[in-house]
């Protein structure tokens, strides 16, 4: 696999002092989940399953401190040590954004699956009509191989200055006997579309005293909103006369919601044990991630290296390396004050986890470069106690407590 790096990296005078206080990328981010709208009232929607995907258009980063200051190719950035070469100075954002979750109507909880465009010169198609491409626009989606018979059509919101749809997974009464007379605009507007066949699942499905020992992934596998299997989407977007297209040469753009955040309701199998290991009482259990016994080919705590990362001993090699097992250098517990947040950075090589013990935040995962199920994004969702979040080598990071109390946070995992 060729690996798109980041656009820039930075150089920094060795001695500088950089600033993160103004122009913080992770509060640039937690800005955009705050401007994003939704079809009907935000009160309707599950806050704590809300999923973020922002498309990411260019990204720079810091270079290195002191005398590794004109090391500026990622590749070989050996330095463990030196964390400025990791940290984000600045980003953009591409024109699709993605959201999904559970939306609820009182009368019953469904899936649903937003998507929108950005309006404006920038963007590519504007740029290949050569002018504004009007409202509405058109959009061609494939969700987890399910395809609509024909493009969807998009309005514009001027509120948001976007092209938005919102398509829910929704078999109640009739929503317009239901919605509130704003949100029963987005029907009337096209913003909100009800369709079975495309946006799937029940909540109910992953109920505790249905999963039982079972593997969850096999429980509903073509959910939109699975607590532990992707969401693969593909989309191009088009012109209303379906003549002019943004649909990267041909290729289509590929998202996935792929963020692997476990805990007591997202886990790969889940029981009761009696005795547990010849003790006494019973308890019940939460299989989070393994690459033992039933899952051992799962390759979730796995990881495949380039040649130019280091493995667990710290040695690169020629060719591609796989390594079966996670590899851990530290263990460390923070206390992460209200308005305070760990900042957007990446690990080149190796995986680390996140365990909330106590509070809540809005975790990011990301990608440095393209990888091949998806263009570059920042994916946020909601950590919350007992939950942990794995980082995969390659991915950006950080996380920004939401709360107005302490949140204590447990990461362990291996130095980059």
């Amino acid at each position: 696999m060729e690996i798109l790096h980041s656009d820039r990296v930075i150089r920094v005078q060795p001695g500088q002092t950089l600033s993160y206080n103004n122009d913080n990328p992770l509060l640039m981010l937690m800005d955009r989940i705050q401007d994003a709208r939704f079809a009907v009232d935000r009160e309707w929607y599950l806050r704590d399953h809300l999923e973020y995907l922002f498309s990411i258009g260019t990204l720079e980063f810091y270079g290195p401190q002191g005398g590794d200051a004109d090391q500026l190719d990622p590749k070989a950035q050996d330095n463990k040590t030196d964390f400025q070469k990791q940290n984000v100075k600045s980003f953009t954002l591409a024109p699709t954004q993605l959201v999904r979750g559970w939306v609820s109507t009182g009368e019953t909880i469904c899936p649903f699956l937003r998507i929108s465009y950005q309006a404006g010169p920038e963007t590519p198609l504007w740029r290949a009509i050569g002018g504004s491409p009007g409202t509405p626009i058109r959009l061609w989606l494939r969700v987890n191989g399910r395809t609509p018979a024909a493009p969807l059509v998009v309005p514009y919101n001027p509120q948001s200055q976007r092209y938005e749809v919102e398509i829910w997974g929704y078999s109640g009464p009739d929503l317009r006997n239901i919605l509130r007379a704003g949100s029963r605009d987005a029907l009337v507007t096209g913003a909100l579309l009800v369709d079975n066949a495309l946006v799937t699942g029940n909540l109910s499905d992953f109920d505790q005293e249905k999963v039982a020992d079972r593997d969850m992934r096999s429980i509903s596998p073509e959910c939109t909103v699975h607590p532990v299997l992707p969401l693969h989407v593909e989309c191009a977007w088009a012109d209303s006369s379906l003549a002019h297209w943004d649909a990267q040469g041909g290729a289509n753009y590929h998202f996935e919601f792929n963020m692997k955040l476990r805990g007591w309701d997202n886990f790969l199998s889940g029981g009761v044990s009696p005795n547990p290991h010849g003790g006494v009482g019973v308890l019940d259990y939460r299989n989070l991630m393994s690459n033992y016994g039933r899952f051992a080919d799962s390759g979730e705590l796995g990881r495949t290296l380039e040649n130019w990362s280091f493995d667990a001993f710290g040695k690169k090699a020629p060719g591609v390396r796989t390594e079966r097992f996670m590899a851990v250098d530290y263990m460390d517990l923070h206390v992460v004050h209200a308005d305070c947040g760990i900042g957007l950075h990446r690990h080149r090589d190796n995986q680390e986890v996140f365990l909330m013990i106590d509070g809540r935040a809005l975790m990011v995962v990301g990608d440095w470069c393209k990888m091949p199920e998806r263009e570059r994004c920042f994916e946020v969702r909601t950590l919350r106690s007992g939950h942990m979040a794995l980082l995969k080598g390659g991915n950006l990071h950080g996380i920004f407590n939401t709360t107005d109390e302490r949140m204590l946070l447990f990461m362990f995992g291996g130095y980059d």
